[in-house]
């Protein structure tokens, strides 16, 4: 007995330090550092639209695919960053810089930063450039917060281009949404299933500074604003909706808008926005996006419904149909800007900037396009091609199209995205 006691220790023992004779060989993988998980990635973008009988060369109702009939290169962008780590339950720290030159940074400048540095049609931007905390207070989800510049919360679709399913924008996001805010933001994860969104920033499209009659100034009047809401997240993860507002004063302060009997730093501007997302099975998305804005300076309202619906034919083919019907009450939001600082202009208030607006009408698109992934090398990955047909109408008997002489108009248009990867 005792001898079959030694036996069993013995063995035991051996088994323990073979154990750990192994584990010494072969070590546990280290935790990647901070550093590590830092990435550099990009993508260019470029893209063509097709009209018959464009107006004055402009495909109206559209902004970053309103030149018709021209190539542009929409997008060299470069994001680097080190997000949060969502599995963070203590203090956690990230950031992230996006920069950008193309055609599509004629739209999406912060106002006083780069803005008006370059004439041309392809210009540098800066999309995004904030700090990122996660703090492990007041619930078990803690609170992250973001502090720098960033692009807005509201709208189903975004400035990074391959985050999009279709080339051309919608009306809503780009008339009834803002891009982009300097300022703070912070998400509190009350449940898995519920997150508040909770505010403050300098405005729509703006950075810090005002100056009455100012129209090189980095915000455009001198008021704060709000933004925030809630998100919820269902079944699973497989039903999102965000609702979301941003509320604050948006005219700018010059002399015409105060002479029209608007004050720039007190009449107040909502947009207002909900995203319902449905994975409805592997293979179908549907997108819901409802929007509603109000100028209380000038009281003009517009807003409208966009219903995406995604398919999945195959691994490298998708296919996308958006229909949408969105309202311009005065004719004060949907415009066309011909010129290449003509966008940023109207925001400062200047009047040399150009806005050619479609009056009252209540706009209706059909848009379908495919998503196709050829095969490529691994270091493409990624690389998407996007050819898409496009419909616009009035559908109250308006003529914004065609120069100001038809009701619709036809588009044909795609992009080509070739993604980069540094590390």
């Amino acid at each position: 007995m005792l001898l079959g006691l030694v036996v069993v220790i013995l063995s035991v023992g051996g088994a323990a330090a073979a154990d750990l004779t192994i584990k010494a060989r072969n070590p546990a993988p280290a935790l990647p550092s901070w550093w590590d998980t830092v990435t550099i990635t990009g993508h260019v973008q470029a893209g063509t639209t097709f009209n018959e009988r464009p107006s004055g060369g402009i495909n109206f109702g559209h902004l970053f695919t309103d030149k018709a009939n021209s190539l542009l290169m929409n997008q060299a962008l470069l994001t680097v960053q080190r997000p949060l780590d969502p599995k963070a339950t203590g203090y956690d720290f990230g950031f992230k810089f996006q920069a950008m030159y193309g055609s599509d940074a004629r739209y999406t400048h912060f106002l006083g930063e780069l803005d008006q540095s370059i004439s041309g049609r392809n210009q540098f931007d800066i999309v995004e450039a904030h700090a990122l905390f996660h703090l492990p207070w007041l619930t078990s989800g803690g609170v992250d917060v973001k502090v720098g510049q960033y692009v807005t919360l509201e709208g189903a679709e975004v400035i990074y281009a391959p985050d999009n399913a279709l080339y051309s924008h919608s009306y809503i996001f780009n008339f009834g949404i803002p891009f982009k805010h300097t300022g703070v933001m912070t998400t509190t994860h009350v449940s898995p299933i519920l997150d508040v969104y909770a505010g403050i920033d300098t405005g729509v499209n703006t950075t810090f500074g005002n100056r009455f009659d100012n129209f090189n100034s980095g915000d455009n009047n001198a008021a704060a604003a709000f933004h925030g809401g809630i998100g919820l997240n269902l079944l699973d993860g497989a039903l999102t909706v965000l609702a979301t507002t941003h509320i604050g004063p948006e005219n700018p302060n010059v002399s015409s808008v105060v002479l029209a009997g608007v004050n720039p730093n007190s009449a107040l501007r909502y947009l207002n926005d909900v995203t319902i997302v449905w994975k409805a099975t592997d293979k179908l998305t549907l997108t819901t996006d409802l929007n509603y804005i109000r100028d209380d300076g000038f009281n003009a309202t517009g807003g409208g419904v966009a219903q995406y619906v995604t398919y999945a034919l195959n691994d490298w083919l998708k296919i996308t149909g958006r229909g949408e019907v969105w309202r311009d009450n005065n004719g004060f939001f949907v415009a066309a800007f011909p010129g290449n600082l003509d966008f940023v202009r109207i925001e400062h208030g200047n009047p040399l900037g150009t806005a050619i607006s479609g009056g009252a009408t209540t706009y209706g698109a059909l848009t379908v396009g495919l998503a196709i992934k050829p095969p490529v090398p691994k270091e493409l990955d990624g690389l998407v091609v996007r050819p898409e047909i496009r419909y616009d109408t009035s559908l109250n008997g308006t003529t914004p199209f065609g120069a100001g002489t038809k009701r619709s108009q036809f588009t044909f248009g795609g992009d080509i995205i070739i993604p980069f990867k540094i590390r």
